[in-house]
């Protein structure tokens, strides 16, 4: 069954989301004021409507409740995103995603509500200095309490020596959950204990940011 989703705000980061969502073949509804943004995901949205304010009539006509996911991006408008948020988590919404604008934004929203909380321009620059300073890892992604997933070259003192050799749970708190064969698709997801690593593969990886920066940098 294809999932459907709602995107509440066609700022740059909405339209992003529409658009992204419809490619992966997903039925995509969107909300906006602006007459211009809902014309520009009329041809991937499957329903965009401009709707200038978003209440619990709008939400249960663009059935908020059966949404795989609701995505809250109502720009600059602080207030408005955080009322919008509180009226999904009232509603029982399975999954509610917001875009803040600052940090203090961020936080009001997860207390009302938000499943995710994204700041997109410190979200990016946190991937972007990853990429500048740890030049083994190719993606990275936060989590809470410290830890984050990360996509690594294996550093060169990995390379050769097996999983259960390097003992990387056991010393710095870091699993190996997938190797990938660099240029192929494959991946090994939980690769086993005597797996040996090979100079081009990459790893994913997940555990401490602060065990993973210093392996990153050999």
């Amino acid at each position: 069954m294809m999932k459907y989703f709602l995107v509440i705000g066609l700022g740059s980061f909405g339209y992003h989301m529409v658009k992204a969502l419809s490619e992966k073949g997903m039925d995509v509804a969107a909300i906006d004021r602006d007459r211009a943004k809902i014309d520009s995901v009329k041809d991937f949205a499957v329903k965009a409507a401009i709707v200038d304010a978003v209440g619990p009539e709008v939400l249960k006509k663009f059935a908020a409740q059966e949404a795989a996911a609701v995505v809250v991006a109502v720009g600059p408008r602080t207030e408005d995103s955080i009322f919008i948020v509180h009226l999904l988590k009232e509603m029982g919404v399975k999954r509610i995603i917001a875009k803040a604008n600052s940090e203090a934004h961020a936080q009001i929203l997860a207390i009302v509500g938000a499943e995710e909380v994204i700041l997109p321009e410190k979200d990016t620059a946190v991937r972007v200095a990853s990429h500048l300073v740890d030049v083994n890892v190719l993606d990275y992604l936060p989590l809470s309490g410290g830890y984050s997933i990360q996509k690594i070259v294996p550093p060169e003192k990995f390379v050769g020596r097996s999983i259960r050799e390097l003992d990387l749970r056991n010393l710095h708190d870091i699993h190996v959950i997938a190797v990938r064969h660099s240029g192929g698709p494959e991946a090994l997801v939980i690769p086993r204990a005597d797996y040996v690593i090979k100079k081009d593969d990459l790893l994913v990886v997940i555990g401490d940011e602060k065990s993973l920066e210093k392996i990153a940098r050999g």
